[in-house]
């Protein structure tokens, strides 16, 4: 009795859990813990129910797919409820999956779909003689929100459908999402008016989506891709799933181009392995994978459970965010000095990899989330960068955890440190004598998209600097090969290699120069319109700040930072130095950038080009004065497009920006 009455308590103590999860996570966009913890509380759920079907009860979490609708919209019953999906974590749970459905419908191979599953909400779209008459979100599964308005701001679903063969009432599915660079953006926005940042691009699509200012939604770049019907009177009649979503997309429904129809789970799981080692390319997120089984009829006979279609499983990919303990933080000193905090964790394997430091960006970041050593934190890893910690879990906070202070001396050589206009970025006030500072700068200085010196990685540097063998990056062409030798795991060869680069990179750019100095604020594109603005490092240094704020996309805080840069004497010094010692290159013609007809253009490069790589096209276009950017606007003059161009063109076509080609470009160079 004892043992049923813990079970008991401990479904009740989960369901509550869930639930309180949900409501933050649906209804108020504001999740309390990471997607893989919420994937753990209900597996456990389900497991409990599933030992104990006596215990399930209909208002169970396992029962629904949401949360409650917002009261601020009307609500809308769905005529065929919008399940959820169940979840794989493993090979061996998809393989399963896969033997059930074979079991199942009496077959040896099955042919499925898999398309990449977006993290974004999920909505369905009603259209009725072709008109978009009703948008709802999916809500609890058989109730959603009414948000027809806000839905018709998106530009990628029809108000219309194309065509005339289209049913008389077409009900599709599908997910809005906000793109990578729109999340950005609306990000920098957020920060630009002090307001709260979004945590994910999910969070920001569904509260973009459930505005009650359809004016404001209106401003957000949400997209949209169906992936399936709800509801369909009239019109052709499909087999097959994939069959589906092409006669939606002559419709003029945007349908995931990743899409791809497999035969067998072992095609699938080399499918999921694909998208995976992908998917940080990709323009927008994705946290896994959906397998379909393709045949409309084998669909009908599988049938769906509680929550979920038995025919569709999705595969999860390795949680990007997970739970661990701070246990230090360190002060980090970059090539400008900045003091950047860093997160000691206890390892923990999250998005692939185990990790035990995280970045805390600077001290107005710890400050904002009041991180303390001891605390309980979620961190969150995307790609192969340092992974960031993105909330602190207070209610698990040691009595005794002082808050944290940010260092008043530098902790690399003890100068005092010194905070920006802005107070946001707080520097060693040593510059160059400070060691931390001159190891990174020589980092920075020898990198490829500086000087390019091959051969002189992390280590070799600190061991130049902390023995004292050189005081600042002039000293690199005063090396020979007897003093490399001297150090530690430097043989001949290695030293001899290492002296023919530094002698080859005599020869380069004023760019490349200009960028290689480590001015703070000046990047790579910013030191190529400098080259082209001046000319000349000399007149350069002798400008002041007004002068270079009038070179394009220059602003103040870049100006004055150049300005205060060449004030410095021992900068000018440095610089003579290197000159000294033979570091030179070609004066940019201003006559040939006067000359050609891109000059003063804006271009954006996508795709692969077969002639020549993307970074010498860049390279040839900044030659002849063209402003090369990375992302498509109103303003772009061109873009180049090659091979697998990507959302870009589709951009580009839809601002009228003229798209050309590798023949056309290679003309236009002359």
């Amino acid at each position: 009795m004892k043992a049923a009455g813990n079970t008991t308590s401990r479904l009740r103590g989960l369901r509550r859990e869930i639930e309180y999860h949900n409501y933050h996570y649906h209804v108020l966009d504001e999740p309390k813990i990471s997607d893989s913890m919420f994937d753990q509380l209900m597996n456990q759920l389900i497991s409990l129910e599933r030992d104990h079907p006596h215990l399930q009860t209909s208002d169970s979490p396992t029962q629904r797919v949401g949360g409650q609708p917002l009261s601020g919209f009307d609500e809308v019953v769905h005529a065929v409820p919008m399940l959820s999906l169940s979840n794989a974590f493993s090979d061996e749970q998809v393989r399963a999956f896969d033997q059930r459905c074979q079991e199942m419908l009496e077959v040896a191979l099955i042919t499925y779909l898999v398309e990449p599953k977006l993290d974004g909400l999920a909505v369905s779209l009603r259209y009725e003689s072709g008109i978009l008459v009703r948008a709802a979100t999916r809500g609890d599964g058989n109730r959603g929100e009414d948000v027809t308005q806000n839905v018709r701001t998106i530009r990628s679903i029809p108000l219309r459908l194309m065509g005339k063969r289209h049913p008389s009432v077409l009900e599709v599915r599908g997910e809005v999402y906000l793109p990578r660079e729109g999340f950005n953006r609306l990000n920098d926005r957020q920060r630009s008016r002090n307001e709260k940042e979004y945590v994910n691009p999910r969070n920001a699509a569904a509260g973009s989506l459930r505005q009650l200012d359809p004016a404001i939604t209106a401003q957000r770049p949400l997209e949209f891709f169906c992936h399936s019907l709800g509801t369909r009177e009239g019109g052709s009649s499909r087999t097959g799933h994939a069959e589906t979503l092409v006669q939606l997309q002559s419709w003029g429904l945007r349908t995931n181009p990743q899409n791809e129809t497999v035969q067998g789970i072992e095609s699938c799981l080399i499918a999921y392995q694909r998208l995976l080692e992908t998917r940080d390319k990709l323009p927008y997120e994705i946290d896994g994978v959906v397998y379909k089984v393709n045949g409309l009829a084998e669909q009908a006979r599988l049938g769906s459970i509680a929550r979920a279609p038995r025919w569709a499983l999705a595969h999860k990919f390795p949680a990007e965010e997970a739970l661990t303990f701070v246990r230090g933080i360190d002060i980090q000193v970059g090539r400008t000095g900045a003091l950047t905090p860093v997160a000691r964790l206890e390892p923990v394997f999250v998005g692939g990899v185990t990790v035990s430091n995280a970045t805390l960006h600077n001290h107005d970041e710890i400050r904002r989330l009041d991180v303390r050593v001891g605390d309980q934190v979620v961190i969150r890893r995307a790609g192969d960068v340092i992974p960031e910690l993105v909330s602190v879990v207070t209610r698990e906070r040691l009595a005794n955890a002082a808050a944290y202070e940010f260092p008043k001396h530098c902790p690399a050589c003890g100068a005092d440190v010194i905070a920006d206009e802005g107070g946001v970025v707080i520097r060693c006030s040593a510059g160059l004598i400070c060691k931390a500072q001159l190891s990174e700068l020589i980092k920075h200085f020898a990198s490829r998209k500086a000087m390019d010196i091959e051969g002189l990685g992390s280590k070799l540097v600190k061991q130049l600097v902390d023995n004292n063998v050189i005081d600042d990056v002039a000293d690199l062409y005063q090396l020979d090969v007897n003093a490399l030798e001297a150090l530690d795991r430097m043989g001949n060869k290695s030293a001899t290699n290492l002296i023919a680069s530094i002698d080859r990179s005599r020869q380069t750019t004023l760019a490349r120069f200009i960028f290689g100095l480590g001015i703070p604020h000046v990047g790579e594109s910013t030191a190529e319109r400098l080259a082209l603005s001046f000319g000349s490092v000399e007149a350069l240094s002798n400008a002041d700040a007004a002068e270079v704020e009038r070179v394009p996309d220059v602003g103040p805080a870049i100006s004055s930072s150049i300005a205060t840069f060449f004030a410095q004497d021992r900068h000018r010094k440095v610089i003579q130095r290197l000159r000294d010692g033979g570091v030179e290159w070609a004066r940019p013609s201003a006559q040939a950038v006067r000359k050609t007809a891109l000059a003063g253009k804006t271009v954006v490069i996508t795709g692969a080009l077969k002639t020549m790589s993307r970074s010498e096209a860049r390279q040839r276009l900044q030659d002849l004065g063209v402003r090369v950017t990375s992302s498509v606007s109103a303003k772009t003059t061109y873009l180049l497009a090659g091979t697998d161009p990507g959302t870009k063109l589709d951009k580009a076509s839809a601002l009228g920006v003229q798209v050309i080609d590798e023949e056309e470009f290679i003309k236009l160079l002359g």
